[in-house]
């Protein structure tokens, strides 16, 4: 008899108070290589030659608030922002940074050489899967159109121990180009939706017939993977989200007619139609050595200077993108309930370097949120008067981790198990002062 309210004490002991969600959605732009922050939102004109920026600073729509020259669309549109100038760590490769700002949690090392692991912590968008996934075959974590790596896979792209049922859905194709569509959201021509899902019975049927999914794991995920899929090959909705060939060519033109400016438009669309959590990844390599292509990562090698590559492609592409982002979700009644995360893996350094150019520095720089229930027009933190280290309010990435879920209604202290069924709390950092 006593046992008889053991149940219910467990699941009183578990229940949490609920957050109110803020933001419904998040779209995370993830900058692969690590912006300047000294040559975009935190510019330091008063500082030496060897530090200061060849470009100037503008004002912006925010009072206190000033950007670099090449970013005058966005400088209008400051006053809708949250500039955070103060983050920091202490990894100084990318693939360890990388897995660091996509997960929310400090690597066991600092290492290019970082492996992707079972043992590493998922992304985002996969432990918001797990904890508050959408029903009804609408997909919760997406992620487009690159892997990262360099040299390896960065970790923290996947739901890692969370199993693959919590994968996001991803894809590789360009969405720029014409005729753009998913293969994995389109049925071949002679196979009908029933016919699939007669098909995935047999399947199911052999599965339990050979007792695979009763000793593996991994293999249970790759069932409730599938059974997503399906359901998503059968929705319409989630089928129009991806077609982007209904918005209007001038609506395509304003986000810029490249493969990261359509992935934005594309990420819009997708939060539009429910889903949760969006990656877009500006690039799949660090880049830093052409122009027109690749990532921040800007050495100066080979004669590479960074002022004659962001000058011409970075800069542009973003003072095009995302301020038509902000913009178009605004319009739509869409910012309110929606967090765009622009940042990298870490900023570059103070000193320019002897190829007129900066290198790693993840001591300090800036992240820029906009929406989703954060302050408009304000600036949290502070870097010193040479943008080398914060002089007020630090920010490590698991506060900015333990404020994304808090914004999203997620507890920062619910726990998550690991392969070995250790409970692991996805964030145990206090909340930013940056909410409205």
């Amino acid at each position: 008899m006593l046992g008889l309210c053991h149940p219910q004490w467990l699941q009183a002991r578990e229940s949490r108070p609920t957050l109110p969600v803020r933001a419904k959605s998040v779209i995370f732009l993830f900058q692969w290589g690590g912006p300047s922050h000294l040559d975009t939102f935190d510019m330091k004109p008063a500082a030496p030659d060897t530090v200061r920026s060849p470009y100037t600073s503008i004002a912006s729509s925010a009072p206190d608030i000033r950007v670099v020259e090449m970013l005058p669309e966005m400088a209008k549109r400051m006053d809708r922002v949250t500039l955070i100038r103060s983050l920091h760590h202490k990894m100084k490769n990318h693939a360890s940074a990388g897995y660091y700002a996509l997960s929310g949690h400090e690597p066991p090392s600092d290492d290019q050489r970082l492996r992707d692991s079972l043992d590493l912590y998922p992304a985002y968008g996969s432990v918001v899967d797990h904890l508050s996934p959408n029903r009804a075959g609408l997909p919760t974590f997406v992620s487009f159109p690159h892997v990262i790596r360099d040299g390896s896979i960065v970790p923290a792209q996947h739901a890692s121990f969370l199993g693959k049922a919590h994968d996001p859905l991803f894809f590789p194709e360009d969405p720029n180009r014409p005729g753009f569509q998913l293969p994995e959201l389109t049925l071949p021509k002679n196979l009908s939706p029933d016919r699939l899902q007669r098909r995935r019975e047999m399947q199911r049927f052999v599965d339990r017939q050979t007792r695979l999914l009763e000793f593996s794991a991994a293999a249970r995920g790759f069932d409730q993977y599938y059974q997503k899929a399906l359901a998503m090959l059968t929705s319409n909705k989630v089928r129009q989200a991806f077609d982007v060939s209904q918005e209007t060519d001038a609506v395509r033109a304003r986000y810029g007619r490249t493969t990261y400016g359509q992935s934005c438009l594309l990420a819009r669309r997708l939060v539009e139609s429910g889903v949760k959590f969006v990656t877009v990844y500006f690039s799949n390599s660090i880049g830093g050595r052409k122009i027109g292509a690749g990532g921040w990562d800007t050495h100066g090698f080979d004669n590479t200077r960074m002022y004659k590559i962001v000058n011409k492609y970075q800069l542009p592409i973003t003072d095009q993108t995302l301020p038509t982002l902000l913009d178009d979700l605004e319009d739509r009644g869409l910012l309110d309930e929606t967090l765009v995360l622009w940042m990298g893996e870490f900023g570059r350094t103070p000193k320019i370097n002897k190829n007129e150019s900066r290198d790693h520095w993840p001591q300090c720089y800036t992240v820029l949120m906009a929406g989703g229930g954060v302050k408009r027009g304000y600036t949290y933190g502070s870097s010193d008067a040479h943008g080398m280290y914060p002089d007020e309010n630090g920010v490590k990435p698991e506060d900015l981790a333990a404020t994304l879920y808090y914004l999203m209604g997620i507890p920062p202290d619910t726990e998550i198990r690991d392969r070995s069924d250790r409970p692991l709390a996805i964030a145990s950092s206090p909340i930013l002062d940056v909410i409205a």
